[in-house]
């Protein structure tokens, strides 16, 4: 055992919070979180922005047998920064640039000098889809029907 301070390590749900917001910001939200951490160093491809085709699958009621729904699009990127990470992405769709972008904030997270930062720069991301989400269930419960049973006075 070593007597020496340690930071403590991120939990992978921290990680997987941080790349799910990246998956679902724009390309401008990236583009303006990246300027936000100040990262300037070379960002080199480990593997050059692929497109292609993943099979959706689905299940009857969330829980029944499951079946092929179709096929969606989508792009990874692989990137590595100098004396700081390897960071990866995926992207529903055909943006090679959003998605490096994405596997850019993923490998600077991923950094203890970087982390508060990305975290910070993502969070106008995190109220964008708070907001959009709490919009769509107000949405939703405007549509609600509440459906009650009356008693007739000869069946009390």
């Amino acid at each position: 055992m070593s007597s020496g301070t340690r930071e403590a390590e991120p939990a992978p749900e921290d990680r997987q919070s941080v790349m799910a917001l990246c998956a679902e910001a724009l390309a401008e939200e990236l583009h303006d979180a990246l300027r936000a951490v100040g990262y300037r160093g070379p960002v080199r491809d480990l593997r050059r922005p692929e497109t292609g085709l993943v099979m959706v699958r689905g299940r009857a009621g969330g829980d029944g047998r499951r079946f092929n729904l179709g096929e969606a699009t989508v792009t990874r990127a692989a990137v590595t920064l100098e004396e700081v990470g390897t960071g990866f992405a995926y992207h529903l769709g055909r943006d090679a640039a959003r998605a490096r972008l994405a596997a850019t904030l993923d490998a600077l997270w991923q950094s203890p000098q970087h982390q508060a930062a990305v975290v910070s720069a993502l969070a106008p991301v995190r109220r964008r889809l708070s907001e959009e989400r709490a919009r769509a269930a107000r949405q939703a419960a405007a549509t609600r029907v509440d459906f009650f049973t009356m008693v007739r006075g000869e069946d009390a």
